[in-house]
């Protein structure tokens, strides 16, 4: 049989976490090392004993559940926090990931997916229950969605237009023709450019069209 995952419960609610607890008692590929109620406990307990795989609640009393897989990773990021909560809130979700849990299921999972997520995030993985998977698919999708910010948003169209024009490498009387606008206008048009983007010349003005994506 392969090495068993060492387990750590967290969670202030004892019928639930007693019932965690019989969960890895039962499964051969875990091992209970540690039972607490509450973050600071949660954070102690970690350092001493070095579980693979911690189950943390969010809402505890003291010290909450991001925060303390904040401190257990910091500490020791070998440590794999799987977020067991009611919550599937966009801001507890993103805030339980940048806390550094590699996992995020809902309370009222099945045996079988709490299992499977012990033994993916004990073997390194990042694991997310099925609705959360789809909530932060849900946001990447509405984030790619959404118009891109506007660059420079000092300057005028027209005049976002000309640099992307000089970017390109055109000179005043090229673009003059590809606007049908006089060249003096083009030149009224740089010298606000460089003014606004307070660049001294042509060349500092097109790196800063570049490295914005223009030209």
């Amino acid at each position: 049989m392969s090495e068993r995952h060492r387990i750590l419960v967290v969670d202030d609610h004892d019928d639930f976490r007693h019932g965690l607890e019989a969960l890895v008692n039962a499964t051969d590929t875990m091992e209970l090392v540690g039972s607490v109620r509450d973050g600071a406990d949660a954070v102690r307990m970690s350092l001493d004993l070095q579980p693979d795989v911690v189950l943390m609640d969010v809402h505890m009393p003291g010290l909450n559940g991001i925060e303390a897989t904040q401190r257990i990773v910091e500490a020791s990021p070998h440590i794999g926090v799987v977020v067991v909560t009611m919550l599937e809130d966009d801001e507890s979700v993103f805030a339980a990931l940048r806390a550094g849990a590699r996992g995020y299921l809902l309370k009222g999972a099945r045996r079988a997916e709490i299992v499977r997520a012990v033994e993916a995030v004990g073997s390194g993985e990042v694991i997310l229950g099925p609705r959360v998977a789809e909530r932060v698919a849900a946001y990447f999708r509405q984030a790619e969605a959404a118009p891109a910010p506007e660059v420079f948003p000092e300057l005028t169209d027209r005049e976002r237009e000309v640099l992307g024009l000089i970017a390109s490498g055109m000179e005043n009387a090229e673009i003059a023709r590809e606007l049908g606008v006089s060249t003096k206008t083009v030149r009224n048009h740089a010298s606000n450019i460089f003014m606004k983007l307070h660049v001294a010349h042509r060349a500092q003005a097109i790196v800063l069209a570049r490295e914005a994506g223009l030209g």
